[in-house]
């Protein structure tokens, strides 16, 4: 029993010292330099005394704990000089002090113990998470996580079930209490490798597919929260290189591009964002033997057409359809559409809607059977070598007139109506409190 070992040691053996050590730190408070030098020669005289003790190091060492744990640095620097461990472990947790300086944000602290020696990789002995791994994972450790990467730490470092400081922090993000965006944008600045994976298989992408489907189970409020995560990771991913269209596993689990066009109408900023971005709308792995997004927007279309009453409602779910599609044509001026859809008859089907729907999938048959438009093919050209997303900068620094970059750049021309611009949960979810 490590744990009531460990306990039995802190009680009985060195809690004492340590007690004495935080007495004199809690002593009074610390207005001025002057009050710091006078608790620190306080502090002095302690050790002194106490220096004789049996548990000496023991104790002051898990007096440095305690002390990194609130961040106080001159005392921490006094318990240094008497030779406190840096590798001592909490008893009961097993943190060190510079997992626990890290765990309370203390960035100074983190400084002080690296550079005293403490060893910036080092995995605590239950979760063997690195200290990088701990600063990643919350939105309030950002100072820490600069501090450690300043540093040198590793940014692509492993646990041992190979989850890197970026998957922590995706995983540790829930959209509505936890935004790490800001965490997750300054380890992508420095280096993390956005393929990575588990052993178990989970990507950064797979991540967000989990939070994207969360959305669709949530409140309104929910929903539109994970949603304003979801678009902002989406985006500095994207600058990073993922590929949002490459199947999650071999099994074929549904990839980020894949699960916006399967539920276009209530993830429609993510599928705008994406397309926009070039995303294949077949997946990069299969090709359309896999899934074709042609044939998704026209499932989903068809599936929710029959299911809607309100005229408004069904004109507006066409109309995205529609822009989605003609959104994808700026970076795929064929869009390769799928032999396999199958359709409504009109003299079959007497929903009110399937007229609607076959329409729309004419006007784009016809439109594909045209040669595409030289301009149109030389915009795709060189959207597609200027990637990663976003290109807007890269444009807009080519030797080019303005109406040519403005041209290239037709994403300016989008603005989303109101109600377009965030996720939406499933109907069935809608008046969930």
């Amino acid at each position: 029993m490590p744990f009531l070992h460990g306990f039995r040691r802190i009680i009985y053996e060195y809690q004492p010292l340590v007690d004495a050590v935080m007495c004199v730190l809690l002593s009074g408070p610390v207005r001025s330099s002057e009050d710091e030098s006078a608790l620190c020669r306080s502090l002095v005289e302690l050790l002194e005394q106490e220096s004789q003790s049996e548990v000496f190091v023991e104790g002051i060492s898990y007096a440095l704990f305690k002390v990194a744990e609130r961040g106080v640095v001159q005392p921490a620097k006094v318990l240094l000089r008497y030779g406190a461990d840096l590798n001592f472990e909490d008893p009961v947790s097993y943190y060190n002090p510079l997992h626990i300086a890290v765990l309370r944000n203390r960035p100074n602290m983190v400084r002080l113990l690296a550079g005293h020696g403490a060893d910036i990789e080092k995995r605590d002995r239950i979760h063997e998470s690195s200290p990088l791994d701990l600063a990643s994972e919350e939105s309030e450790r950002l100072p820490c996580l600069l501090t450690l990467l300043d540093l040198g730490a590793d940014v692509n470092a492993r646990d041992k079930h190979g989850k890197t400081p970026l998957l922590h922090a995706l995983a540790s993000s829930d959209g509505i209490t936890v935004h790490n965006t800001e965490n997750i944008q300054l380890l992508l600045e420095r280096g993390a490798d956005v393929r990575a994976a588990t052993v178990d298989g989970e990507t950064v992408e797979s991540s967000l597919v989990f939070l994207v489907k969360e959305a669709l189970e949530a409140t309104v409020e929910d929903a539109a929260q994970i949603g304003t995560f979801c678009l902002k990771t989406t985006r500095l991913l994207l600058a990073h290189g993922v590929d949002p269209s490459c199947c999650l596993n071999e099994d074929g689990e549904p990839s980020l591009t894949q699960t916006s066009l399967e539920y276009f109408d209530l993830l429609f900023p993510l599928a705008v964002l994406l397309i926009q971005s070039g995303a294949s709308l077949v997946c990069s792995n299969h090709s359309d033997s896999c899934w074709s997004g042609y044939s998704l927007l026209f499932q989903r279309l068809q599936t929710v057409l029959q299911q809607c009453s309100d005229q408004t409602q069904a004109a507006e779910l066409l109309e995205q359809a529609e822009m989605l599609l003609d959104l994808a044509k700026i970076h795929a001026p064929m869009l390769h559409l799928s032999c396999r859809l199958q359709l409504p008859m009109p003299g079959q089907d007497s929903h009110q809607y399937t007229q609607a729907l076959v329409d729309l999938h004419k006007r784009i048959v016809e439109r594909e059977a045209s040669p595409p438009a030289l301009r149109g093919l030389c915009r795709a050209f060189i959207r597609n070598h200027l990637k990663p997303w976003p290109v807007e900068c890269r444009i807009k620094a080519l030797p080019l007139p303005d109406r040519l970059k403005d041209f290239l750049l037709p994403e300016h021309t989008y603005t989303p109506k109101p109600g377009w611009d965030c996720f939406k949960p499933q109907q069935n979810h809608h008046h969930v409190n």
